[in-house]
């Protein structure tokens, strides 16, 4: 049996973007468990000591920009790197991951998650817009009345313990995969994910 791994995302993120797809398949070629949890960066950067896009130094905006584009071409994945619809608020999208999850399990999770970043990376959709939330579910072959879940006081309570969770682990950004108390930061640590998730 494979290991447990915790998803610590964002789904407004780029990077969380990038690594999705290879993440997704690294879990199911290494029979490990995945359990997604979408987290509130604008609870987790305050207790340690990230900023949101706005406050951050021009020099690091900049950069931003250029390691995006590097790992768009690099990977050969679709990214607009300044999308319509950014930035936006991850609160509704992460709530549906975190309703997907409960009702229907991991896989299908893990399915949304992903729909929901190519929307916002390669498609320019707003994410944050229930519309656009029934029609990502739609496209899926999911049920609709998982957005009307989204909207639960059980699910935003469950949000609210993942973003928890994630602060009493030291996650400090998006993805974040923790494997056996050990924090790997980033896409660009998927190697090193693997390793640990194919260790005995």
């Amino acid at each position: 049996m494979g290991h447990t791994v915790d998803y610590y995302l964002a789904p407004q993120s780029p990077w969380t973007y990038l690594g999705h797809q290879r993440f997704a398949d690294m879990v199911h070629r290494t029979g490990s468990v995945v359990r997604i949890r979408p987290m509130d960066l604008g609870k987790v950067f305050p207790v340690s000591g990230g900023l949101p896009l706005g406050q951050r130094a021009p020099q690091r905006l900049a950069y931003r920009l250029t390691e995006l584009a590097r790992f768009r071409d690099h990977l050969g994945l679709p990214l607009n790197l300044q999308p319509k619809f950014f930035p936006v608020a991850g609160d509704p999208s992460a709530r549906l991951i975190v309703a997907t999850e409960m009702a229907l399990g991991a896989e299908a999770a893990m399915k949304v998650t992903g729909a929901v970043l190519t929307a916002c990376w390669a498609q320019e959709r707003n994410i944050a817009d229930p519309q656009v939330l029934a029609e990502l579910l739609q496209e899926q072959g999911l049920a609709a009345d998982l957005l009307a879940q989204s909207q639960q006081e059980v699910v935003q309570t469950r949000y609210e313990s993942c973003t928890q969770a994630a602060i009493d682990a030291g996650v400090f950004g998006s993805p974040s995969y923790v494997i056996r108390d050990e924090i790997f930061w980033g896409q660009d640590r998927l190697d090193f994910v693997e390793r640990a998730l194919t260790q005995v």
